[in-house]
């Protein structure tokens, strides 16, 4: 089985995770993106939040949530995507950069448009009362 190994920012404010949208895509995804080279974890949130959201994680208030595999969207059968997930506090506002064409604040019942990975994030923060 192939994994595509990733890492998430997981920003909840008011009951709702935020979430974007790449250009010509149709689904939403929770921030973040592939490591690079040898980068660890916190090399590659700090470096895809800057990419896609305009805002600079601090390093030290990175707090990690947990990890969550899934079928990659769009990838042949047995591709999985590994989301490693962290929450942290950020300098700057967020703003659409990149390939990202939309932000948007998503809440529980939005699962008809998010990824596979996605919903079990979604499910675990439900479960821990922190999603509407």
């Amino acid at each position: 089985m192939k994994e595509i190994d990733k890492i998430a920012f997981i920003e909840i404010q008011e009951g709702k995770i935020l979430s974007t949208k790449s250009k010509g895509k149709t689904k939403y995804y929770i921030p973040g993106g592939k490591r690079e080279n040898d980068e660890s974890d916190l090399e590659t949130l700090t470096r895809e939040v800057f990419e896609e959201l305009s805002i600079c994680v601090l390093p030290d208030t990175a707090e990690y949530i947990g990890t969550f595999s899934a079928q990659s969207d769009g990838a042949t059968k047995g591709v999985n995507v590994v989301m490693r997930c962290y929450k942290a506090k950020y300098s700057g506002t967020l703003k659409a950069s990149n390939e990202i064409e939309e932000i948007r604040w998503l809440s529980y019942n939005d699962f008809e448009i998010i990824s596979e990975v996605d919903k079990k994030i979604f499910s675990f923060l439900k479960k821990n009362g922190e999603l509407k």
